[in-house]
């Protein structure tokens, strides 16, 4: 297991997601980063699992460097490899059972697509933030459901770090962030763009102030 310090989300900024395999992974990755990500989440849903721990183990080195979070999508024994924390969808294990593995430091998100009582729920089983979405028609996954956007204005009274996601573009994600995201959470509108340092540097200078993170 790797030994690199867990951390928890604090204040606000852009959240990116990596798009799968790509034989440039690691530069997209220290692009994205050099751009202004806040937190960093890696999504492969191949069955590699060699490149993919090898992969995960790289990032997760890349994250510890820039003090960026480091999420792994719905894998826990990967998290739980690569020191990172984990991501979990409605399909994927309990909160209490990926914090039996990963310990109390390890961030633990959570999808809530659009349900406010999800969300309570989650709330108190212990997650660390919570991700609604698809806020607009993405590319990533077209068939989600759109949520409304007054559903990040009403979970804020839950106290936890607010994430949205879904067709997020540096255009409409002001108004995400006036209506309570902490974060703006992007998987193609950064990793698909042809500058990526560029385009996560736009997501970022969305926010007022990106204080980042607390060890």
């Amino acid at each position: 297991m790797s030994t690199l310090l867990r951390h928890r989300p604090h204040g606000k900024g852009v959240y990116v997601i990596t798009d799968g395999p790509r034989d440039d992974l690691f530069a997209a990755v220290e692009a994205a980063l050099a751009g202004g990500a806040r937190m960093l989440q890696y999504r492969d849903k191949s069955t590699d699992a060699d490149r993919r721990r090898r992969e995960a183990d790289e990032i997760s080195r890349l994250c510890a460097l820039h003090d960026v979070p480091f999420i792994v999508n719905d894998d826990v024994p990967l998290a739980l490899a690569t020191g990172g924390g984990v991501h979990l969808g409605r399909e994927d294990v309990s909160i209490a059972e990926a914090r039996a593995e990963l310990g109390p430091d390890a961030i633990i998100g959570v999808s809530c697509y659009g349900s406010l009582e999800r969300a309570k729920q989650l709330a108190g089983e212990g997650a660390d933030y919570l991700a609604f979405g698809s806020m607009d028609p993405s590319t990533t996954k077209p068939h989600a459901p759109v949520a409304p956007h007054d559903v990040l204005t009403q979970v804020a009274l839950l106290g936890l770090p607010v994430v949205a996601i879904g067709g997020i573009t540096p255009d409409n994600g002001r108004v995400l962030i006036e209506a309570g995201a902490d974060y703006l959470a992007v998987v193609s509108a950064v990793f698909a763009a042809p500058d990526i340092q560029a385009a996560t540097r736009r997501f970022a200078d969305l926010f007022d102030s990106r204080p980042g993170i607390i060890q």
